[in-house]
């Protein structure tokens, strides 16, 4: 039996949709990975779990995998599908929300990493602040990730909101650590902190993205 060209096109139409749909999806199993290394390093530096830091950096490598394999997908398609407005979009944005995604993970590693250079020092006195600082970040990740996963506009956008706490965060713990005496002290400590925060300052901005993303897939509006 020979195809018309409306079912040819039918057929065509859903294969596309169960390539965008498995890209969805292997979006979100990145993005489960990345909130997974966060999660090991927050036991690194708030637990002094070494062990949880040694494994991030095989996980890194498993999301620099399924990254690189999602942006190819996603350039296939566009070369060879011409995607129609509303694809197109959802295209365009899935390819810069991954980076955003994957950036948040290159930093739980770099988290990881200051953790076991912080472990031979006494806990820092600022410690209780940088956790409450990675609470509010993870918190702001696991909202991206849920926006991503059901294209919610609404609580893609509430991310930004929640990052001027963030912020405040940054600020205060950076002042505390630039009032701080050394009286002798490495100043190794106070250094891998300021870097620490920067860290986490970073991946707040791009779970904010992440949810800016996410409105604009939906809504078609940017910002």
């Amino acid at each position: 039996m020979i195809e018309t060209s409306y079912q040819i096109q039918k057929r065509t139409r859903s294969d596309f949709e169960r390539q965008l749909h498995r890209l969805e999806q292997d979006s979100l199993r990145m993005g489960a990975l990345v909130e997974n290394s966060f999660l090991l390093a927050h036991a690194a530096l708030f637990e002094r779990d070494l062990e949880a830091a040694t494994k991030i950096d095989a996980q890194d490598k498993q999301i620099d995998h399924i990254y690189r394999q999602i942006e190819l997908d996603c350039i296939n398609l566009i070369a060879l599908q011409s995607p129609v407005a509303r694809d197109l979009r959802l295209l365009s944005a899935l390819m810069q929300l991954i980076r955003d995604i994957e950036r948040i993970g290159d930093y739980a590693e770099n988290l990881g990493d200051i953790a076991i250079k912080l472990f031979p020092y006494p806990p820092s006195p600022y410690l209780e602040e940088l956790q409450v600082m990675s609470n509010r970040c993870r918190a702001m990740l696991a909202m991206s990730l849920e926006a991503l996963a059901n294209f919610d506009e609404k609580i893609g956008l509430q991310i930004k909101q929640k990052d001027d706490a963030v912020d405040y965060d940054y600020q205060h713990i950076y002042d505390l650590l630039a009032s701080q005496r050394s009286c002798g002290e490495p100043m190794e400590p106070s250094m891998l902190m300021v870097l620490a925060i920067h860290h986490l300052e970073r991946m707040a901005d791009h779970a904010t993205n992440v949810g800016i993303r996410v409105a604009y897939i939906v809504t078609g509006k940017i910002g």
